[in-house]
């Protein structure tokens, strides 16, 4: 799907349920989300902007979403008051069937190898959009991190 018509699809106010994995196949938590995707810079780039809550807590992040076309591929800034701490995390990848997938590295400690996060934007028609982040081990081993199934907001 060529970039500009998924940037379209995507913009809009979006609520949804988000869950979260701490442990393979062990949802840790499962709140309601608001978000909303908005056009920058005459549309280059997309703000998706969320919040949420983790196990009662508020929760909040933004994504800043461009396509480079030299490149042709998707890139994102992302930064999360639960997930990132105080870092910004830079993913790209490539466009997918419905959507495109990123992929982006974080710090666990000091002196340990970095750890991979994999995300995934789906979207299969007009008013639903899938996010579904991956943790990836060093080695390579990939768990489900995060999944936020949202519903377009009329």
């Amino acid at each position: 799907m060529p970039h500009k018509i998924l940037f379209a699809k995507m913009k809009g106010k979006w609520e949804g349920t988000c869950r979260t994995w701490f442990q393979p196949g062990q949802i840790a938590d499962e709140s309601p989300i608001r978000g909303e995707i908005t056009r920058v810079l005459e549309g280059s780039f997309l703000r998706h902007s969320y919040q949420s809550s983790i196990q009662g807590k508020p929760r909040s992040g933004e994504e800043l979403i461009a396509f480079n076309v030299i490149l042709q591929t998707f890139q994102c800034s992302w930064i999360d008051d639960f997930h990132m701490n105080d870092a910004i995390m830079f993913s790209q990848g490539p466009v997918s069937k419905h959507g495109f997938c990123v992929f982006g590295e974080y710090d666990v400690a000091v002196n340990h190898p970095k750890w991979g996060w994999k995300t995934e934007f789906e979207s299969h028609d007009d008013d639903h959009l899938m996010i579904t982040a991956y943790n990836v081990h060093p080695e390579g081993m990939e768990a489900k991190a995060v999944e936020t199934i949202y519903h377009r907001v009329h």
